[in-house]
């Protein structure tokens, strides 16, 4: 693993890093190509991430108390194996402070906050087109999964969804 950069400290995000959270997700949008997705507000933000019921949580790396990236992530639950799971949204390091050991510290840090919680497995996905990505979570011990499609449905087809009557 790469030297990690001096004075890397990881902590939970809080309310007033809204702003940034989201300044981040754009960032993160924009080198993925999908910036004309990003719908996410401050307020709706503020509400999933800190109402009485968070629908998700953050961690936010800095260095030298300069925000250097961030990671997104929720519980899941496997049925198969009766445990909840981590499931990792967004992984993001701004580029200056790529390849300096942030995404490792992140992914190590949510790690051993899946073992603390009693999570049986850590998630996550990766676009295609990211060999980079790839190739680093391969070198962490991360696996493929070869046999799995991830399906979605947004916008109109949801809603098209919830009202429709389904037909066997």
């Amino acid at each position: 693993m790469t030297d990690v950069l001096e004075g890397l400290e990881i902590a939970p995000a809080k309310p007033e890093d809204v702003g940034l959270v989201l300044t981040m997700i754009r960032e993160l949008a924009q080198f993925e190509r999908l910036l004309d997705q990003v719908v996410a507000t401050e307020a709706g933000l503020r509400e999933a991430l800190f109402s009485e019921r968070p629908q998700a949580e953050v961690l936010i790396a800095r260095a030298a108390a300069a925000p250097v990236g961030f990671a997104l992530y929720f519980h899941t639950f496997s049925t198969f194996l009766g445990q909840p799971g981590l499931y990792l949204e967004d992984l993001y390091v701004r580029p200056d402070f790529r390849g300096q050991g942030v995404g490792a510290a992140l992914l190590q840090h949510l790690a051993r906050v899946a073992v603390t919680r009693h999570c049986g497995r850590f998630e996550w996905a990766v676009l295609d087109w990211n060999q980079r990505a790839i190739d680093f979570y391969t070198h962490l011990g991360a696996q493929p999964l070869a046999d799995w499609t991830t399906f979605r449905v947004t916008g109109d087809a949801l809603l098209r969804l919830a009202d429709a009557t389904v037909q066997p």
